[in-house]
């Protein structure tokens, strides 16, 4: 068994593989991430590996302490991954990003892809069919649109996300949820659009936070897995096992 983490912005996901099956997900808080972790090990004490990927501000120690239990891996910029990074800046790119590119390549080989993972960030990240990793994009996802319409102004509100119910906004409060929400999947629509008009035999993954929300909103037809960022973990730990 495995336990793979993925130290996110705002939060800790977690889950437990037996093989490519989850036999358990998890969402937590970080400062739960040590009794949670605890907990996690007691329940499933024939884990033997401990993958990390963090972009958070968790120390490794957090971990560590977990080594007499299980081998504790982090994956970093030197680990092998199954694409050619063809970033200008590779060591800049985020760990979730590659993991995220890393599961792409190895699940839907010979294609190319265009992973969208809605969390406090929208990233996307595009890997083709020759496997060469291009990049992609970055933006404010769902919350972080709706803080820096409070924080940046002087009257309006701070909404907590909500579903609009028309396209036009008749009050201050629907014109926010019509502007932010609206706003994200045309975005996102739009991306994918963009990339469909420049390259075939094409497969759109949305993952994170927002994906269950997104996958009933957008108009192209998407590949929708919350998970599949843990899954990813596993999968690139299965890949460098058998090609260190």
């Amino acid at each position: 068994m495995i336990l793979t983490v993925d130290v996110g912005n705002t939060r800790i996901k977690a889950a437990v593989f037996e093989g490519t099956a989850v036999l358990e997900s998890f969402v937590f808080e970080k400062n739960e991430l040590e009794k949670k972790i605890k907990k996690i090990l007691d329940n499933y004490q024939k884990c033997s590996d401990l993958i990390v990927a963090s972009v958070g501000n968790v120390e490794k120690q957090s971990f560590l302490i977990f080594e007499k239990q299980l081998k504790v891996h982090f994956f970093t910029h030197e680990d092998k991954f199954p694409f050619h990074n063809k970033y200008a800046t590779p060591k800049t790119l985020g760990i979730d990003r590659m993991i995220l590119a890393a599961g792409a390549t190895l699940q839907f080989p010979k294609q190319n892809r265009l992973v969208v993972d809605a969390g406090t960030c929208i990233t996307y990240d595009f890997i083709d069919e020759n496997d060469n990793y291009l990049g992609g994009a970055i933006s404010p996802g769902l919350r972080l649109r709706y803080e820096s319409l409070h924080n940046y102004t002087a009257r309006l509100p701070l909404l907590s996300f909500e579903e609009p119910d028309q396209y036009i906004g008749n009050t201050t409060m629907q014109a926010i949820h019509s502007g932010v929400v609206n706003g994200f999947v045309y975005e996102i629509d739009g991306f994918i659009d963009e990339y469909r008009r420049n390259f075939s035999n094409f497969i759109i993954i949305l993952t994170g936070g927002d994906a269950e929300f997104l996958a009933k909103r957008l108009k192209n037809t998407i590949f929708a897995n919350s998970n599949f960022l843990l899954e990813s973990l596993n999968q690139t730990f299965q890949y460098k096992i058998n090609n260190d």
